[in-house]
């Protein structure tokens, strides 16, 4: 049985994803730590991938812990260098240069 997400808390995530200004990418942690719930970055990836159920937010700045992309999401490179983010390999952003300073 799958759980019910609390729509709070995907609000929560969802504001500080629209928050990440453009040309800066914030991982699944990062933002977990930001809303206060430091272990679950998790979360914060199944919500991103349900995103377009709640309106449009910039869920391509969003990598994991390495700055590697979304498995599967061929576009997210291409909206990444859109935003003038250059890539280290065809997965990988740089987080030193590319992960928001909050």
């Amino acid at each position: 049985m799958k759980r019910v997400l609390d729509e709070d808390l995907v609000y929560e995530i969802l504001s500080v994803v629209g928050e990440i200004p453009e040309g800066c990418v914030a991982t699944y942690g990062q933002i977990a730590r930001l809303i206060g719930r430091e272990k679950n970055a998790r979360l914060v990836g199944r919500v991103l991938s349900m995103s377009e159920f709640y309106g449009r937010y910039p869920c391509h700045r969003v990598v994991n812990h390495a700055g590697r992309l979304a498995p599967g999401w061929k576009e997210q490179a291409d909206y990444l260098r859109n935003e003038g983010i250059s890539l280290k390999d065809e997965n990988h952003v740089d987080l030193k240069k590319y992960q928001w300073e909050v």
